[in-house]
């Protein structure tokens, strides 16, 4: 078979797991714009046959899709800041300064990442409720703000930056915590950029951990929203949908525009051991 043959099925097949892998997105767009009709056909229709931009509007007046949006966007950005904030800290403590059991105690840090959320769940949730912090910002985020796997990652970042840097600072009179604002910070950006992007994502689509804590409306986040647009007699999946669309949007705007930073940070901790 010739290299254009073979070229020509590598990218055929490139194609058909891509269409597979966006279809549930483009699916949910196509269903944001339908009317009731076209949603609730049988057989169902994948392209709309006109299109209503009215699911919109309506679903700000069913739900405060804006608040519930808005308050996602303050837990996940809250929650990524404290994450990078904790992780680089911890990150630099474990791979350039030297103090005894460090390597004891990082071997315990790392193995917290094998305990599954859902054991920790119910400690957290009873902290949460003795100190008051239930169906409040406090407790939404508090709770993420320490990461194992953000300071496993920036730790195996900041161990490939070279000794003689760190030696030079120290001629120059740079104490650690010079050394970590003024040269590992800039020089570990696609490390820290990529822990900020996994960060926000997993809260932006966090869903369970919202619902146990929040009980009013003006406190829900925006997964928890979306469920508020299904009701007991009926649900009108094109407003379910265009509710979708509206969350997912910002997620995937950041996901595009993030998506080589996300592939540098990914690769430069596989690259070297």
């Amino acid at each position: 078979m010739s290299a254009r043959w073979t070229k020509t099925l590598l990218y055929g097949a490139l194609t058909i797991c891509a269409a597979l892998v966006l279809y549930p997105v483009m699916y949910t767009f196509f269903m944001a714009v339908m009317t009731p009709e076209d949603a609730s056909a049988y057989p169902p229709h994948i392209i709309p046959n006109s299109i209503d931009l009215s699911n919109f509007s309506e679903v700000f007046d069913i739900v405060p899709i804006g608040r519930f949006i808005g308050n996602t966007f303050l837990v996940a950005g809250l929650t990524t800041l404290g994450q990078l904030i904790t992780a680089s800290m911890a990150a630099y403590a474990f791979a350039k300064m030297q103090f005894k059991g460090k390597n004891v105690i990082f071997s315990m840090f790392v193995a917290t990442m094998m305990i599954p959320w859902e054991v920790t769940m119910i400690p957290n949730y009873l902290t949460i409720r003795s100190w008051g912090w239930l169906d409040s910002y406090q407790g939404l985020t508090v709770p993420f703000l320490a990461t194992a796997f953000g300071t496993f990652l920036l730790r195996q970042f900041f161990m490939q930056l070279p000794k003689e840097l760190f030696e030079a600072a120290r001629i120059d009179g740079c104490g650690h915590i010079r050394y970590f604002i003024s040269h590992v910070l800039p020089l570990s950006r696609p490390a820290l950029g990529t822990l900020a992007i996994y960060s926000f994502l997993s809260m932006y689509n966090s869903y369970l951990w919202p619902l146990l804590v929040t009980n009013t409306p003006e406190m829900r986040t925006a997964q928890i929203g979306i469920s508020m647009l299904e009701f007991q007699e009926s649900t009108a999946w094109n407003l379910v949908f265009a509710g979708t669309a509206m969350v997912i949007l910002p997620s995937l705007l950041l996901l595009i525009f993030g998506l080589k930073q996300l592939v540098r940070g990914m690769a430069a901790g596989a690259l070297k051991g």
